[in-house]
């Protein structure tokens, strides 16, 4: 998955996949970064749920040991390490970690685990963007701009990942209610203003998001490729 409400951006990939609400995703392996507040760690919980075995990182250790202590403490096969995306040191130590590549950016993830997703028999991606990559925010602009960015990606990746067994969806939240987001909706008056604007009647919540990403790593979606699934409460989201 890729980032979608900022630091160092999400990225799920599930080798394999795997569907619904059971143990679908028993046996696979579940890489989700950014993982351990919000959206995040809502996805690391849900693919958990599902069976997947799950490896989940951030910047600060802290961060990392108390989402898989409290993973963990659910009965999930949960592990941790601390990885910052945008470093080359600790971009060598996740992947020395997990699949042994090296990762120097978000799309470089991607492509530099595909390899290994094609000897675990496929596997699927899903890339985090937001609904601000289809109607820019006010004032961040920059941060939009990249949305956009990631939508693009996910096209041009899918063709050449589809003839390798690998799916890569992504998924756009709307105002979803986390920390990183807590300046739009603190405030009664600035949220109310937000939600009559996009038309939706209440915010989004992290689970929301990731019960879309369960879906997009499972069989149930083995026919959905380069495709952006918009969880937004009805907010206008097309170019």
């Amino acid at each position: 998955m890729w980032g979608a409400v900022g630091r160092a951006g999400l990225r799920a990939f599930s080798g394999g996949g795997s569907p619904n609400v059971g143990r679908t995703l028993e046996g696979k392996v579940a890489v989700v970064t950014a993982a351990t507040d919000g959206i995040g760690l809502a996805v690391a919980q849900r693919l958990g749920e599902a069976g997947a075995r799950v490896l989940l990182s951030s910047r600060r250790q802290p961060n990392v040991d108390a989402a898989v202590q409290k993973l963990r403490a659910q009965g999930l096969e949960v592990s941790g390490v601390v990885c910052h995306v945008g470093q080359p040191q600790d971009r060598q130590h996740l992947v020395q970690t997990i699949f042994q590549v090296n990762v120097t950016a978000a799309a470089m993830l991607v492509k530099l685990v595909v390899p290994h997703m094609e000897k675990r028999g496929g596997g699927a991606v899903v890339l985090v963007t937001s609904v601000a990559g289809f109607m820019p925010f006010p004032a961040l602009g920059p941060y939009s701009v990249s949305k956009t960015a990631l939508l693009g990606l996910v096209k041009v990746l899918a063709p050449e990942l589809r003839a390798r067994g690998v799916r890569i969806n992504a998924v756009a939240p709307g105002l979803i209610q986390t920390r990183f987001s807590a300046a739009l909706w603190q405030n009664e008056a600035t949220k109310e203003q937000l939600m009559s604007s996009m038309g939706i009647d209440r915010l989004g919540t992290p689970s929301d998001v990731a019960e879309v990403v369960a879906f997009l790593c499972s069989p149930a979606a083995s026919y959905v490729v380069g495709e952006t699934m918009v969880v937004a409460g009805g907010t206008p989201s097309r170019l």
